[in-house]
């Protein structure tokens, strides 16, 4: 695995990304100890499940093309929270 600098956001974006990262986390832990037997819940927490995931997409892709950043078909991105640098990580 290699992992290479190719930028950085402004602190404004970073904290964008990281509350939806943050928000991903929670609902994620949340899916693994609610059950299906309260419906209603349930439902409300794949929908939000769904809308985070898709901002969490969005502001990557946003990012990607204001900014120009490398990618790569093997490679994701990934943000140091600490000093809103981005980088290309891929497999080898």
């Amino acid at each position: 695995m290699t992992k290479q600098t190719i930028g950085h956001v402004l602190p404004e974006e970073r904290d964008e990304i990281q509350a939806l990262f943050e928000r991903r986390n929670g609902l994620n832990e949340l899916a693994k100890i609610l059950t299906s037997d309260n419906a209603e819940l349930y439902e409300r927490l794949v929908k939000d499940m769904g809308e985070t995931s898709t901002k969490f997409q969005q502001w990557w892709n946003r990012m990607g093309e204001k900014y120009q950043w490398e990618s790569s078909e093997n490679g994701s991105w990934e943000i140091d929270f600490n000093d809103c640098t981005i980088y290309l990580v891929t497999q080898e």
